[in-house]
């Protein structure tokens, strides 16, 4: 069984400027790629790997 992911493009990203990055969250998994190559290399981390990496990231 296959299911479709709802990819959605991050707040930071813009529009039409070259660093797009989207996300889809499915239990357990929380699923990162660009958006300009929706065939391309996906990353895919745990929830809580996710949340590690949030945090961290809001602290810069």
């Amino acid at each position: 069984m296959t299911t479709e992911l709802a990819w959605f493009k991050s707040s930071y990203s813009s529009n039409d400027g070259p660093d797009c990055v989207e996300v889809a969250i499915s239990s357990p998994s929380v699923h990162i790629r660009d958006s300009k190559n929706e065939d391309g290399a996906r990353l895919s981390f745990t929830g809580g790997a996710w949340a590690e990496f949030l945090g961290f990231t809001a602290e810069r």
